[in-house]
């Protein structure tokens, strides 16, 4: 998979290029916000990897190359990858069209499957991010439509457990957010996966954000 990586660091850049593995490609590279869009329109990848913050243009960075690539969109697509985890950050740019957006504390298989998994279609957050999405575009337990069978055959206990978990909180966050013992959420959290016939955390993750239930 061939992909554009846009960061203003040289040595961040040497970096992710060494750590993807075999089924990522980096065809192009960027510093700066007109060196990007120079970039995705001359090679139109299937996947730009871009950072949020970036000099050059009037100041809006990743945001900003994106709005100024909406021509090749949907064609190619943007996965934001930042060292912010502010809301602020994550929703300028999926507002502008990124299909996603993952810290850069991920490793570089993790990174690989992203980018596999946004060039496919799918929208990809690290699990603390996706709630800063739905909150933003105004969705929240409220809005989502309960007759998933699946869904049907968890507690309602048991769903907040699972959105939490889905987000990212540790069990000793969900206890406190939840009022519970960290025993108790073990519990539940075994029970939501024997329920869903999932085997770990990332799966459970990838269910609830397909549904738009974090």
């Amino acid at each position: 998979m061939d992909v554009v990586l846009v960061d203003d660091h040289h040595l961040f850049r040497t970096g992710v290029k060494a750590s993807l593995d075999e089924r990522v490609r980096v065809v192009g590279e960027a510093s700066s916000v007109e060196e990007a869009v120079q970039a995705v329109h001359a090679l139109q990848p299937p996947v730009v990897l871009l950072d949020v913050h970036l000099p050059g243009g009037d100041g809006g960075g990743g945001a900003e190359v994106i709005r100024a690539c909406a021509d090749v969109l949907p064609g190619t697509r943007f996965l934001a990858l930042s060292v912010s985890d502010s809301s602020e950050d994550v929703v300028a740019v999926i507002r502008a069209g990124a299909r996603g957006y993952v810290t850069k504390a991920i490793s570089g298989r993790e990174l690989s499957d992203a980018v596999l998994r946004v060039a496919g279609g799918d929208a990809v957050f690290s699990p603390r991010l996706a709630g800063f999405v739905l909150d933003a575009f105004g969705t929240n337990a409220g809005d989502v439509a309960i007759g998933d069978d699946e869904l049907d055959r968890l507690s309602a206990r048991e769903r907040e457990v699972m959105r939490l978990i889905a987000r990212g909180y540790s069990y000793r966050e969900v206890a406190s957010e939840l009022f519970i013992s960290i025993k108790t959420v073990e519990t539940h959290v075994s029970a939501v996966l024997r329920k869903l016939q999932l085997s770990s955390r990332h799966e459970l993750t990838r269910w609830a954000a397909a549904r738009r239930l974090l």
